[in-house]
């Protein structure tokens, strides 16, 4: 049985995940490696520390392949940040032979022609995605190839970034000795892991709340046709712990972490059990929560669970579903997405965000975990890793096949020992200038 191979690198705010998988005949996606690493140099999505962040994908990538035994030499490649913008575009072309068939080059012409919007220096199309094809004046068509027709136009959605932030990307990735087989927006990719077909036929609003932006993805009649990024994530949340209770960032997110995992029914009200203290003022014991496993620096053992939720974290997570409300309604598709809310990320298992997002939003709201892959997923089923899942999911779609990263590296070991002087040696620095 004949396989390929695929990688994923999702560049995030809070951490850098690669993913090497195999796609089998049958389409079946198999985790081989993966590794994830706290991210460094790279604020609200964007690059900010070219050296700190290809040293954080250099840690992640080596232990991915380390675990799949396989070393890659290309992969596709997340983008992120508030720079991302998206219009919708209208493209129209006349077929080519309209007494035959409309061909794959007619759709490719009529999309191209979409293409042709204006933008400034300063910005670039990343995706052009057909929303639906006109044939003829019959709408709603998905795939117009083979039909007979004289005028064919297409709807399509395009993302556009800025230059800069993806020169950024490419400039670590190529300091890696990786090639990149394709950007795709974070949103995206994240959909392309949680939703299913049903929901975006019927429509659904896809949310991918990271650790310093929040992606939205608006999905009407089975095709994309709004997206943005707000600049709030779940970084917000442990800032606000941090300066709430008076602690470092570090200890906020393992406070928040252990709030996400270990206290699950917070939010539940229980029984009330008061004891008296020195003063006999009455403490309810259930609020408390003891907080001494996590050794924090700080001598922090004990806090209020009233304070934590319905103080600190509770109201952040009512400013970013607000923001949430208000970009649905700009997009003016608020009353086309009968599916609700898929809320997905490493934010979206932060303590009662279901039950926050449905009071805020007044829609069906669930947690979007990825499906449709295999392996080695034990660990990365959860909705943090939608976005690196969906990666390979996408370059699945895709023809690409990673290949594998021996010769150079081996030739550049070689070169490396060779004792040679003068002009002989000149050549070998020039040969190993172009080597990893």
């Amino acid at each position: 049985m004949s396989k390929r191979v695929v990688a994923g690198i999702d560049i995030g705010t809070a951490k850098i995940t690669t993913i090497i998988a195999s796609v089998m005949e049958e389409g079946l996606v198999n985790v081989l490696g993966v590794a994830s690493v706290s991210s460094k140099g790279v604020r609200k999505g964007q690059i900010v520390d070219i050296e700190e962040s290809t040293s954080a994908i250099v840690e992640s990538l080596e232990a991915a392949e380390r675990m799949a035994g396989y070393s890659i030499s290309s992969a596709f490649v997340s983008v992120g940040g508030a720079h991302i913008m998206s219009q919708n575009s209208h493209g129209v072309v006349a077929v080519a032979e309209p007494q035959k068939e409309i061909t794959t080059d007619d759709v490719r012409r009529a999309v191209e022609a979409a293409r042709a919007i204006n933008l400034p220096s300063t910005r670039e199309i990343l995706h052009v995605l057909p929303r639906e094809f006109i044939v003829d004046s019959q709408e709603g068509i998905k795939d117009p190839v083979g039909m007979t027709g004289v005028r064919l136009e297409v709807n399509t959605h395009i993302i556009t970034v800025s230059v800069t932030a993806l020169r950024n990307l490419e400039k670590c990735l190529s300091l890696v000795g990786i090639d990149v087989d394709g950007f795709v927006f974070g949103g995206l990719s994240s959909s392309t892991a949680v939703l299913t077909e049903t929901e975006k036929e019927l429509g659904v609003v896809l949310v991918d709340i990271g650790g310093g932006t929040t992606d939205i993805c608006m999905f009407i009649d089975g095709s994309l046709s709004y997206s943005s990024v707000l600049p709030v994530g779940a970084r917000n949340i442990t800032n606000d712990l941090a300066i709430g209770l008076r602690i470092s960032l570090e200890s906020a997110e393992k406070i928040k972490l252990a709030l996400n995992k270990k206290e699950p029914d917070l939010i539940v009200p229980q029984d009330k059990v008061f004891i008296s203290d020195k003063k006999g003022k009455q403490k309810d014991l259930a609020d408390e929560l003891d907080l001494s496993f996590l050794h924090l620096p700080e001598g922090l053992t004990k806090v209020s669970k009233k304070t934590l939720v319905e103080g600190i974290i509770r109201p952040r997570l009512n400013e970013i579903f607000t923001m949430i409300g208000l970009e649905i309604k700009r997009s003016g598709l608020g009353a086309m997405t009968p599916a609700g809310i898929v809320v997905t990320g490493g934010g979206a298992e932060t303590m009662g965000i279901v039950e926050t997002a449905k009071r805020n939003l007044a829609m069906q709201v669930r947690l979007g975990i990825p499906t449709n892959i295999s392996g080695l997923v034990d660990e990365i089923m959860t909705p943090s890793f939608a976005s690196s899942i969906g990666l390979v999911l996408y370059a699945k779609r895709s023809d690409v096949t990673v290949k594998e990263r021996f010769s150079l590296n081996k030739l550049s070991k070689i070169v490396g020992k060779i004792p040679v002087q003068g002009a002989a040696g000149k050549v070998v620095d020039l040969i190993k200038s172009f080597l990893p």
